[in-house]
């Protein structure tokens, strides 16, 4: 990224240091606690960049910044995301039974299969699934005006659950510039993608500063 951009990432409770700490299962109750812990920060000009449920989040609290009157961020980025509008595809998953919700993690193709075959990890690995899947397919989109700040839609043109035209439908909810763009890859094409993702951001922040 440009030497002027700092990455701040936002570590949610149940991860890495904070693994010892009870992980949200709603998005109401996430993106509150969420908007509230950034607000000391966003003194400086910022974006929210977020992928899947990250997409999510970015979306609804910028939505709750709007509502509380704060500062908004300049730009929205969103990957592999279906619209908020759009109804789930898939049944929910996060109180399946342990056999069945490990093989739904693992056609998901985004957690090693090392780490699926290990007992251990995945006795800890498992409430935080839950709860992220939880989160995702409890949340209700509630219609609201668009934003007036642009969304960049990234999409994996491999996968299986969000298609283009998902992707697409991100446009309704901005009344600035919307780009979208598709990359090989499935549902995790960030990763493989990276470089090119990293690029298309850094010159759609270029394109915000020029206006």
């Amino acid at each position: 990224m440009p030497k002027e951009v700092e990455i701040c990432p936002v570590q949610l409770p149940g991860r890495e240091g904070r693994l010892r700490e009870t992980a949200f299962t709603r998005s109401d109750e996430l993106i509150t606690a969420v908007a509230e812990a950034l607000t000391p920060w966003l003194d400086l000009p910022f974006v929210f960049f977020g992928h899947s449920m990250g997409a999510m989040i970015g979306f609804e609290l910028t939505r709750e910044l709007r509502r509380k009157g704060r500062t908004l961020p300049l730009h929205l980025f969103v990957a592999g995301r279906r619209a908020p509008q759009l109804p789930a595809r898939e049944e929910p998953i996060h109180d399946l039974p342990e056999p069945e919700f490990i093989e739904r993690v693992r056609e998901l193709n985004g957690t090693p299969e090392e780490v699926l075959q290990h007992a251990e990890l995945m006795k800890l690995l498992i409430p935080l699934l839950r709860a992220d899947f939880a989160v995702n397919e409890t949340y209700e989109w509630v219609e609201e005006a668009p934003i007036d700040i642009g969304i960049s839609a990234f999409g994996g043109l491999a996968d299986p659950d969000v298609e283009r035209e998902d992707v697409e439908a991100w446009s309704v909810h901005t009344r600035g510039r919307f780009r979208m763009r598709m990359m090989p890859g499935d549902h995790f094409f960030l990763h493989t993608q990276k470089d090119i993702i990293l690029e298309s951001v850094a010159r759609d922040l270029a394109e915000i500063r020029a206006l």
